[in-house]
C-alpha cells in the first residue's frame, strides 16, 4: 500500500443516489409467507417483491381503504 493516495482526479459514484436504505418494518407473518410463496414461484427474492409492490403503490399513489371495526 502506498503511504499517499491522490484522488484529484476521482469522479463521484453516479450510483450513490440510487442506492437502497435499509431499514426496520415489521410485517405480519401472514404477510411475509405470502411474499415467499411468490418468491418461490418466481426466482425474486421476496425482500425485492415488497419493495417493488410498494415502489407500484407509491408511483400510482395507491390510497389504501382502511375500514376501522
Amino acid at each position: 500500500m502506498r503511504n499517499n493516495y491522490d484522488f484529484s482526479d476521482s469522479v463521484p459514484n453516479p450510483y450513490a443516489k440510487k442506492l437502497k436504505k435499509q431499514i426496520t418494518i415489521r410485517l405480519d407473518p401472514d404477510v411475509i409467507s405470502y411474499f415467499k410463496k411468490l418468491s418461490d414461484k418466481n426466482g425474486i427474492p421476496y425482500q425485492n417483491l415488497i419493495n417493488l409492490y410498494l415502489k407500484d403503490c407509491a408511483q400510482t399513489e395507491k390510497e389504501l381503504k382502511i375500514d376501522w371495526q
